[in-house]
């Protein structure tokens, strides 16, 4: 019987060989994909790995690995101050930056050291550039260069032990330009504290908030003794928390008159020192910063009659530091000093001092400094042209001086 072919069967028909060519076209891609894979993986397993190379390791990497940390910096500036850099006694007005109108290198420094949490280790802390002449020992030659710190150290338990030449407890502000805000140092940095001492150092923790430091060294910025007697150090650090920490410490003992950098009469006298420093961290970003002194000098020749006095001096700094963002910083510092009978400056003065630097860090090795500084005495203290020393009276002084300081730092 003759079944008429409908166009709905036909349809059907047409559609299914449609079917079966897709099928058999797929079939016959993933068929090629499979031999094509085969083959790639008997080619790479018939072509061998290349090798990776090693990287040679640095050599701060060799020696962190043994616990050598080598460290330092590179601290370069220009200064221009409105007067001669010197006070009317001959005194240097200025810590570091004495120069009117200079670029200067101001430190090279280099630091290596091996300080375990238990054992024997040491320090050597090298720096060279203009501010070696100034944080030298006394005695010692002064050229561009300054063994600033070198000591063996034992530590064990809650007790470190040190010896050899360090830097002082005393002040907010150190040598380091890395640790400092601002670019020129305070007045207390240079007139009111010493920089280094010679000697040995015993710093017990009795507790993670409270520390103790007793030492004995030579005196003050002395390698060698410059006589029979030691002076004393005793400190105790106290941080209970986060946001608040307090340090206070002393120095007694008898010093060289002199020969010496400051004004001084006879041989020697019983020097002494009280400074404390108290910080607050009021934010993650903001913190204050005070610093107080509060010193004395036996046997000293009276500046206003020739007698023998007890020269006294004090001073206090208060600092500001806001850290806007990563890259951005904001120091304000404003202090006084009170040199009441002219032994550290060579001219009885009551002076003050503030500074504003804005800091920018574009790495974290990296800081540039710029900051603007004006000083004010109670007397025509400061020399302000070479006139002043040709003898005409009154002339070349003035009781305040401006200046402005950029500073590069480049840490490695």
């Amino acid at each position: 019987m003759h079944v008429p072919v409908t166009r709905a069967s036909s349809l059907r028909f047409e559609e299914t060989v449609d079917t079966n060519r897709i099928r058999l076209a797929l079939g016959g891609a993933l068929l090629c994909l499979v031999v094509l894979g085969a083959r790639g993986a008997q080619a790479d397993e018939a072509k061998p790995a290349e090798p990776v190379k090693p990287t040679a390791p640095s050599l701060t990497d060799v020696l962190g690995a043994s616990g050598i940390d080598l460290h330092g910096y590179v601290d370069a500036a220009y200064s221009y101050l409105s007067g001669a850099g010197v006070f009317t006694s001959g005194v240097a007005d200025r810590v570091f930056d004495t120069e009117p109108n200079s670029f200067n290198v101001h430190q090279a420094a280099l630091t290596i050291d091996y300080q375990p949490k238990e054992g024997f280790g040491g320090l050597v802390n090298l720096t060279a550039g203009r501010d070696a002449r100034v944080i030298a020992s006394l005695g010692e030659s002064t050229s561009n260069f300054d063994v600033t710190q070198a000591f063996a150290q034992y530590a064990h338990g809650p007790l470190t032990i040190i010896a050899g030449k360090f830097v002082t407890l005393a002040g907010a502000e150190v040598i380091n330009s890395t640790q400092d805000t601002s670019y020129s140092r305070s007045i207390l940095f240079g007139y009111a504290i010493p920089f280094t001492h010679t000697g040995a150092r015993l710093t017990y923790a009795a507790s993670d908030q409270v520390s103790v430091i007793v030492g004995v060294n030579n005196g003050w910025d002395q390698l060698q003794d410059a006589n029979k007697q030691k002076t004393g150090e005793l400190g105790i650090s106290f941080t209970p928390n986060k946001v608040f920490s307090l340090a206070a410490q002393g120095y007694s003992g008898v010093e060289q008159l002199s020969g010496g950098t400051f004004i001084g009469a006879g041989t020697h006298g019983l020097r002494r020192l009280i400074d404390a420093v108290g910080t607050y961290n009021a934010t993650s970003q903001l913190t204050f910063i005070l610093n107080v002194d509060w010193g004395q000098q036996e046997n000293v020749t009276s500046l206003v009659n020739g007698t023998s006095v007890t020269a006294k001096w004090d001073g206090a700094a208060a600092y500001a530091n806001y850290q806007v963002n990563d890259q951005w910083r904001l120091s304000v510092r404003a202090e006084y000093f009170d040199d009441k009978d002219g032994y550290r400056t060579g001219v009885i003065q009551k002076w003050k001092e503030a500074t504003l630097t804005l800091a920018y860090l574009p790495t974290k090795f990296i800081e540039i400094r710029g900051e603007v500084r004006g000083d004010k005495s109670d007397s025509n203290a400061f020399v302000k042209d070479t006139s002043f020393f040709s003898g005409t009276p009154g002339a070349g002084v003035t009781d305040n001086q401006a200046s402005i300081g950029l500073e590069a730092v480049y840490k490695f």
